[in-house]
């Protein structure tokens, strides 16, 4: 596979606009839909998917990721990523996809932004605990939880609960990951173990315009495909720089796997002698500009070999698009499995996620026995209230919080509140 030059700056390729008339006719188109569940007026200067962009922005929960957990805790160390340094990468990586293949950079950045909104304290580990505590109560999954947040749980706003996102971005943010239905009503989702996550069905049921406007049997838009290959291209590569900067595994341990071995090989011989720090940000950004390249390139060819001429037809079109080629989902998927085994399985990295675990397990069982101790805001008005609400509320209230805030609480309860910066005596 030819490697790119590292002429980009970390994929940034173009400089062209949104502009409506420069847009290919398989875009989402926000004066055609941006329809929205509660009516309003739009406003001038933005599109409508504009405008679902700067609502996620000003968000709560969008500020909150500020301190959760990407890898680490969000106190570990100045330089790793939070939940918020990766959405905002993400989102860059988006933009620039969009814009090369002419689709709605809008509602593309608005996606790449909303993705993680419904992640819990403390990343996956965190969303494990409160799917397993969920169990009886109708689940958990951070995606769900997502569109709870969107549509319900945000409280800015007059005349309606959540965002009032357009139909588009709401399609985008259910189906992040694909499709969840097959043709015959079966969960696509392992993860999802046959039933659909209670936030989805809730909604669902709260907004029958919407259940009818999406189809969780087809493909989303090209503009949240685009979104979520970015958050595997942005995890990936800067999972890489986390890991080393933590002592998890050298740079060179990943010459072994054909397209990184290749680049830096390319970087030592321009660059002999490259010190340690430069050398990452320079693999770093080579990398990344090579996959959104392969994404770009194999995303046009798939749109001519299946005929897509409209934004309809991408949802129609039964295979996800935007995708990396097969030599490089073959070195992807090597370089999942190597971060795996050495940062996310570590036997350090796991004895913290046990406590972290530990830690929320103690919130939701001390704040369901305890309701009283929920704020005011988080309090169901309804004291006869079936346990599904009860925990329902909870969970939403533990979901929402960020790291630090999950351990402060802990602390006021618990005497035994552990010390989950990699490395600390506990």
């Amino acid at each position: 596979m030819p490697i790119v030059s590292a002429s980009h700056e970390d994929g940034d390729l173009t400089a062209s606009s949104n502009v409506p008339g420069a847009l290919a006719p398989y875009a989402a188109s926000a004066a055609m839909g941006g329809e929205r569940l509660h009516r309003e007026v739009e406003t001038p200067g933005r599109s409508a998917f504009g405008r679902d962009r700067d609502r996620i922005v000003h968000s709560q929960a969008f500020r909150r990721l500020a301190h959760k957990t990407q890898v680490f805790i969000s106190e570990e160390g100045d330089h790793y990523r939070t939940r918020l340094t990766h959405t905002i990468e993400v989102a860059q990586i988006a933009r620039s996809l969009a814009r090369n293949l002419k689709v709605d950079a809008d509602l593309t950045e608005a996606l790449a932004l909303a993705h993680d909104l419904g992640h819990t304290p403390f990343g996956h580990t965190g969303e494990d605990a409160l799917s397993e505590l969920m169990g009886p109560f109708g689940g958990f999954e951070h995606n769900a939880q997502t569109l709870r947040i969107v549509t319900h749980l945000e409280q800015r706003y007059a005349g309606f609960d959540g965002l009032n996102l357009s139909i588009e971005a709401l399609d985008g943010i259910i189906k992040h990951n694909g499709p969840l239905l097959g043709a015959d009503g079966e969960v696509l989702s392992e993860k999802l173990n046959g039933v659909l996550p209670f936030a989805l069905t809730d909604f669902l049921v709260r907004q029958p315009r919407a259940h009818a406007s999406i189809d969780l049997t087809d493909q989303t838009s090209l503009e949240a495909q685009l979104a979520a290959i970015s958050d595997d291209i942005a995890y990936n590569t800067h999972d890489i720089d986390d890991g080393v900067r933590a002592g998890f595994f050298a740079l060179d341990d990943l010459r072994s796997i054909a397209t990184l071995g290749t680049i830096l090989n390319q970087i030592d011989e321009a660059h002999p002698g490259l010190p340690a720090e430069r050398r990452m940000g320079e693999f770093t950004r080579r990398l990344i500009t090579l996959l959104i390249m392969d994404v770009e390139g194999h995303a046009r060819r798939r749109l001519t070999e299946n005929g897509i001429e409209t934004a309809a037809e991408v949802k129609r079109a039964g295979t996800p698009l935007a995708l990396f080629s097969d030599e490089v989902a073959a070195d992807v998927w090597l370089l999942r499995a190597f971060l795996f085994k050495a940062m996310y399985r570590n036997a350090d990295i796991m004895a913290l996620r046990a406590e972290a675990e530990r830690v929320l397990r103690d919130l939701f069982c001390h704040l369901t026995a305890n309701p009283d101790d929920l704020p005011d805001g988080w309090k169901v008005a309804n004291t006869n209230a079936d346990k599904n609400v009860h925990a329902r509320q909870v969970c939403d209230f533990i979901a929402g919080m960020t790291d630090r805030y999950a351990l402060s609480l802990h602390g006021r309860w618990f005497d035994d509140t552990p010390d989950l910066r990699y490395g600390a005596p506990n």
